[in-house]
Formats: structure tokens, sequence, C-alpha cells
């Protein structure tokens, strides 16, 4: 008997790929965390044998890991492999933004910007995203440029943006003169 091979479009980690994880099941999902099945089964068999095992997720995630080794198929590395995506799949369900720190005006911000950037040797574009409460959610140099040039690509700004999903940019740089005029000679 030959090794299982599913059509390249149904298997889940190419469906991944092209449609993105929230369209795949729950089975697809978990075959994608088990990676291999065992003699006889795909990995989306054995995943299907979890599930119905289990009868549903809530179950699932209380799994132990000698309940997880009845399961043909199932050693203790994968077992362990199992709960370890369980306890992080929680936590990340528990997680939330952190914040690292509040800005009340804008000069205390410059204040603190000031005696941090004070000793760059070089300029230093830095980004600050915040949320709706002035909550500073990431701290950011976007760019290290040379003695007098810095140069950020707005792209490069926004893109953070975006991801965190920021009410808010304050984006600052130094000069490592400590004059804030442009000299030419």
């Amino acid at each position: 008997m030959g090794k299982k091979v599913l059509p390249l479009s149904m298997r889940p980690r190419e469906r991944l790929k092209e449609k993105g994880a929230k369209v795949l099941s729950e089975q697809e999902l978990l075959a994608i965390i088990l990676r291999t099945g065992y003699k006889g089964a795909t990995a989306g068999e054995l995943a299907a044998e979890i599930l119905h095992y289990f009868g549903d997720l809530y179950q699932f995630k209380r799994a132990e890991l000698q309940e997880l080794t009845k399961i043909s198929g199932i050693g203790e590395a994968k077992a362990a492999e199992l709960l370890a995506a369980i306890e992080l799949g929680q936590r990340i369900g528990r997680a939330s933004c952190s914040k690292i720190g509040h800005v009340s005006s804008s000069y205390e911000l410059g204040c603190m910007l000031a005696e941090e950037m004070k000793d760059y040797e070089q300029e230093h574009l830095l980004c600050i995203y915040l949320n709706t409460k002035n909550q500073i959610l990431q701290k950011k140099t976007i760019f290290i440029g040379s003695l007098n040039q810095s140069i950020a690509h707005p792209r490069e700004i926004f893109k953070i943006a975006v991801k965190i999903a920021a009410a808010r940019i304050v984006i600052c740089h130094n000069h490592p003169s400590g004059s804030p005029l442009n000299i030419v000679s």
C-alpha cells in the first residue's frame, strides 16, 4: 500500500498560504500542527481522529499527555507538541496589547526623547505609535543615517502603524551635532 497523497489544492499548508488560516477547518489547522500522520493515516486523518476522540475543542484544550498518547499515532513527542500548541493558543487568547508608557504632552515626550537620544553619534529616525488614549504601543527606530542625514520612506512608518492599529504617530529624529540648524560649508 503506497503513501496517501492529497492533491496540492487540498493540502492544508497550501490552502493556508493561498487563502489564509481563517478559512481552514479545525481539522486542517490541527493537521498542519501535526505535520505527519502514521502508517496508514495522513496528518489530516490523524487530526480527525483526535477531534473525534475529544468531541470538541473545549475538551481538546483540556487534554493531558497520557490521554493524548492513547490515540494511535500520538507518541510522547507529538503529545508534548500538541500540549505546547494548546498552551500557546491559550496564552495568545489572554494576551493584550502591552502599553509601554503614556504620553501626556508633546513637551514631556520631547524631553524624554532628547535625554534618550542625546548621545547618538548618527541621526536616528524614531517613531512612537500611540493608541487613542495616547498610550505608547510601540517605539521603533525606523532608520539610522549618517552624521547629518536620516532618510526614511513613509511606507516603513505607516506599515507598522497599520499592523498595530495605531491611532497616532510621533516621528522624531536627533541632530548629533547638537544644532538643529543645517550648516553647509
